[in-house]
């Protein structure tokens, strides 16, 4: 099994910035995937950003491109969301998830973290 942890959410005003973090451990793979997705109040989970493993290879919604970078620590089996300008619109549960098998990067992940609460007061 693979344990998903992560932290670094919390309340920002409005064009602040924010850090997540989601540290994976467990069972190991030879290439994965790494994402972060969101869920607002009464709204369905949404596909936010992902990195390759190998290669760095890396996607983004087009409601945070150019505000949000996603990266990855290999050493520390360690993703990243960072997070600028962000509105009262990014307010959400944000979560990080892996996923194992081929295909597009937005959809089809293994396994998910238990989420962090990320506010952006207007």
């Amino acid at each position: 099994q693979v344990q998903l942890v992560e932290s670094g959410g919390g309340l920002v005003q409005t064009g602040g910035s924010l850090r997540l973090s989601c540290a994976a451990s467990g069972r190991t793979f030879s290439s994965y995937v790494m994402g972060w997705f969101r869920q607002a109040p009464g709204k369905e989970r949404e596909f936010v950003a992902a990195i390759s493993w190998i290669g760095g290879i890396t996607s983004y919604s087009d409601s945070v491109k150019g505000r949000f970078t996603i990266s990855r620590d290999n050493a520390k089996n360690t993703v990243y969301l960072q997070m600028n300008s962000l509105k009262p619109e990014d307010t959400a549960v944000y979560y990080c998830a892996l996923k194992t098998r081929i295909g597009s990067m937005r959809d089809g992940y293994d396994y998910w973290g238990q989420g962090t609460q990320v506010t952006v007061s207007s």
